[in-house]
C-alpha cells in the first residue's frame, strides 16, 4: 500500500488531475448509475477548498503585512493596473467579437430565484458594505473584500508588536498553508467527481442549441487568455510570455475550470506563486484581491450576452453605446461574486443600458445558466490564471529593475 502511495505522489499533480478527468468522463459515459457515489468527491473537494481559503487569506495577509519592512516595494500598484487593463481589454474583446460575429438567442425561462443589482450604484454599495463587514461574518460567508480589509488593518497594527506575536501568526500561517497543500493533493479525486457530476447530470447534448453562442463566448475567452494577456505580459517583461502563460493556465486554470470559483482556487494560486518563487509579501495580497476584482472572463460574458440579447430584440447599438458597454462590463465584472455564476447576475445591469427590460434580461440569465457547464468554467479559468500571470509579470519587472 505504501509503495502505491509513493508511486502515486511521484506523478506530477497535473498528470494525476488528467487521470482524474479521464476516469470521470469514462464513468459518466459508461456506467453512470453504478458510480453515482463518485460525485461526492467533487463536492467534498470544493467544500474543503472553500472552508480553508478564508482563514488562509486572513492569516497570510496579516503575516505578510505585519512582517513587511518599511520602504520595501510590493509592486501592488503595477498589479492593480494590470488587473484593470486586463479586465477592460476583455470587455473590449467581448464587444468587438459580438459585432464581428453577431448571434441571437433562443430565450428560455428566466432565473426567478435570483436578484440582480438594479444599477451600478448598487454594485458599488455592495462592494463598500462588503469592505466594512463584520470580520466573523466575513469569514463565515467567504466575503474576501471584508477579510482582506480586516487582515490589512490588523496586519498593519501588528507591525509594532513583539517578535513572539509575529512568530505565532507566522506559525499559524504556515500550518494552514500545509493544510491547504493536503487538500490540493486530493484534487485528482475531487476533479474526477466534479466532471462526472457535470457530464452525468447535464450531458453533452444539452449545449447543442446554444453552440453558436458558446463558440463566440469561449472563442473570446481563449483570445484574451492566449493573445491579449500574453501581449500585455510581453509589453512589460520583453520576452516570450507563453511558457509563463501556459503554466498558469495548466496549474491554475485547470483546477479553476472544475471548481468554477475564483475564491475556491485561491489556495491553488498561492501554492503556484510559491512554486514560481514570487514575493510572498506581494502575492499573499494580490491573489485574494485578484479573486475579487480581476474578472476578465466575467467582462467577456457580460458584454457578449448583453449584445446577444440586443441582437435578438433588434436593438441598434452605436459606437458610443458600445464604448460605454465596454467600461460598464469591466466595472460590473469587478463587482461579480467570486462564486460560480456570479457574472450572470450582472447581465441585467448591462442590459438596462440598452433599454432591455428586466424580464428579457432575466431570460438571458437563464440561458447563461444553461450554458454555464462550459461558459462559467472557462470564464473562471481565465479569471484565476490571470491573477497569477499578472502577479508574476509584476515580480519579473521588479527583479529586472533590481538587476540593473
Amino acid at each position: 500500500m505504501k509503495n502505491i502511495v509513493v508511486k502515486w505522489t511521484e506523478i506530477s499533480l497535473v498528470g494525476r488531475i488528467f487521470a482524474g478527468i479521464v476516469l470521470g468522463i469514462l464513468f459518466a459515459l459508461t456506467i453512470p448509475n453504478q458510480t453515482q457515489w463518485i460525485a461526492i468527491f467533487g463536492d467534498l473537494f470544493v467544500s474543503a477548498l472553500k472552508a480553508v481559503a478564508p482563514i488562509l487569506v486572513l492569516f497570510l495577509v496579516m503575516h505578510a503585512i505585519s512582517n513587511h519592512a518599511s520602504g520595501k516595494k510590493t509592486n501592488m500598484k503595477l498589479i492593480l493596473f494590470l488587473y484593470v487593463i486586463g479586465t477592460l481589454t476583455a470587455g473590449v474583446v467581448g464587444v468587438v467579437a459580438s459585432f464581428l460575429f453577431p448571434v441571437t438567442l433562443s430565450l428560455t425561462e428566466g432565473a426567478n430565484d435570483v436578484s440582480p443589482p438594479e444599477g451600478i450604484i448598487e454594485v458599488f454599495r455592495t462592494l463598500l458594505f462588503n469592505i466594512v463587514d463584520n470580520p466573523v461574518h466575513a469569514l463565515l460567508n467567504a466575503n474576501y473584500l471584508g477579510i482582506l480589509t480586516w487582515a490589512l488593518i490588523i496586519g498593519f497594527l501588528l507591525k509594532k508588536s513583539s517578535d513572539t506575536t509575529k512568530t505565532v501568526i507566522a506559525n499559524l500561517s504556515e500550518a494552514i498553508t500545509t493544510l491547504v497543500k493536503w487538500v490540493i493533493e486530493l484534487a485528482p479525486f475531487g476533479i474526477m467527481g466534479l466532471i462526472f457530476s457535470s457530464i452525468s447530470t447535464n450531458g453533452l447534448q444539452a449545449l447543442g442549441e446554444y453552440a453558436q453562442l458558446l463558440v463566440l463566448l469561449l472563442g473570446s475567452i481563449f483570445f484574451v487568455a492566449f493573445i491579449i494577456n500574453p501581449l500585455i505580459a510581453f509589453i512589460y517583461i520583453r520576452k516570450n510570455p507563453y511558457p509563463l502563460v501556459w503554466r498558469t493556465v495548466k496549474e491554475s486554470g485547470l483546477t479553476a475550470f472544475f471548481t468554477r470559483s475564483s475564491a475556491a482556487n485561491i489556495p491553488v494560486n498561492l501554492t503556484l506563486c510559491k512554486k514560481l518563487g514570487l514575493d510572498e509579501d506581494t502575492y499573499s495580497v494580490s491573489i485574494p484581491l485578484g479573486a475579487t476584482i480581476n474578472m476578465a472572463g466575467a467582462a467577456v460574458t457580460i458584454s457578449v450576452l448583453t449584445l446577444a440579447a440586443a441582437n435578438t430584440l433588434g436593438v441598434e447599438v452605436d459606437i458610443w453605446t458600445a464604448i460605454i458597454l465596454m467600461v460598464v462590463s469591466a466595472i460590473s465584472a469587478a463587482g461579480a461574486s467570486g462564486v460560480a455564476g456570479g457574472s450572470l447576475l450582472l447581465i441585467p445591469l448591462a442590459c438596462s443600458l440598452l433599454g432591455i427590460s428586466n424580464d428579457v434580461a432575466m431570460q438571458v440569465v437563464g440561458v447563461g445558466f444553461i450554458i454555464g457547464v462550459l461558459q462559467d468554467s472557462t470564464e473562471t479559468a481565465l479569471n484565476s490564471s490571470s491573477d497569477v500571470l499578472f502577479t508574476a509579470v509584476a515580480d519579473i519587472v521588479k527583479k529586472n529593475k533590481e538587476s540593473k
